[in-house]
């Protein structure tokens, strides 16, 4: 393998705030890996709302200075020792946990899987925060079976597109909102069976139009703050809520006694809850890389920014202007 630098360019924030607390750096020391961890030089660095949680504050960092970002694909330089559950250095492999927006992250051996061999460089990284997410909530969050009918929000978004095609190959009637005429066009190509243009229909009138006043079997909500009420509300009798971001502002307290009157099941899951053993994460990361070639799953990308554009990247997702996956780029 090629020599490990002393320092390496990473993005670092010293407080919280908006975008402008994002520091690009190019003199960060590279990690050392501990037992149980692997030196990976990242290709491809994913972006998720979940950077900007702790970037603004809403999720606490575990300590200053922090280094954002939780997912990547790369090449294994260096091994700390300990169990590595077959990875070697040299394989090339894409990981979970926390620093991901840098060169070279020491991440955990037990949150780290080679990529199939026939898989394109970029894809390992789009997919799978996005696409274990989809697959947990559709899975576990509410155990989705063919015909249910589902809203989901924000469906031309990165998480919202992986549900979309997952519904698709379960047999869902999914009801899609999106804002614009080409994410309503993209989340339809993507397997939404009916869309809702948000910006000029009334979502629940909709919703109730389309499942005979019903309503649906499970919503799963991105969004968070702006559409949680309104999602409540287009739950059946004994639907699920699932309200698994916070895309619009965390969602304030709730009062239990919204759910009685359709006894209603209300969620806030975190995907990390459904992957923390080993065998748990292997499982999903097996069953993700399995569906990817077989139902001819868009893994979508909206673009590849440089490290060292990491403000303009955020502002994109967070003023909702990309669909699909945002990936950052290491060595720029």
């Amino acid at each position: 393998m090629a020599s490990v630098p002393k320092t390496m360019k990473a993005v670092v924030i010293e407080k919280n705030g908006g975008t402008e607390v994002l520091q690009y750096k190019t003199d960060v020391p590279v990690p050392e890996p501990k037992e149980g961890q692997l030196l990976v030089k990242n290709d491809y660095i994913g972006i998720n709302f979940i950077d900007t949680y702790f970037r603004s504050g809403l999720y606490p960092v575990p300590s200053w200075p922090y280094i954002l970002g939780r997912e990547a694909e790369g090449t294994v330089v260096k091994a700390g020792g300990g169990e590595t559950y077959g990875i070697e250095e040299g394989d090339k492999v894409v990981w979970m946990a926390e620093g991901a927006y840098a060169e070279y992250t020491a991440a955990p051996a037990a949150k780290t899987v080679k990529l199939p061999k026939d898989m394109e460089s970029k894809i390992g990284a789009a997919a799978l925060l996005q696409g274990l997410t989809a697959l947990t909530l559709i899975r576990e969050a509410h155990a989705v079976k063919k015909g249910d009918w589902v809203l989901v929000h924000a469906a031309a978004g990165g998480t919202g597109l992986w549900l979309c095609q997952l519904l698709r190959a379960i047999g869902a009637n999914t009801v899609g909102t999106a804002s614009t005429k080409e994410k309503v066009d993209l989340a339809t190509k993507a397997g939404a069976t009916h869309m809702i243009n948000y910006s000029q229909d009334d979502v629940k009138s909709k919703v109730m139009e389309l499942t005979s006043n019903n309503g649906v079997a499970a919503v799963f909500d991105g969004v968070g703050k702006s559409t949680f009420d309104l999602s409540l509300e287009c739950v059946a009798r004994k639907g699920s809520m699932i309200s698994f971001g916070n895309a619009s502002g965390a969602v304030p307290p709730v009062t239990i006694a919204k759910l009685s009157p359709k006894n209603a099941r209300l969620m806030r899951p975190t995907l990390f809850g459904y992957i923390a053993t080993r065998e748990e994460f292997e499982h999903y990361v097996n069953e993700l890389f399995e569906i990817i070639p077989k139902e001819k799953i868009d893994v979508r990308i909206h673009e590849v920014y440089p490290l060292s554009e990491v403000k303009r990247a955020q502002d994109d997702l967070e003023g909702r202007v990309s669909t699909g996956k945002l990936l950052l780029d290491p060595s720029k």
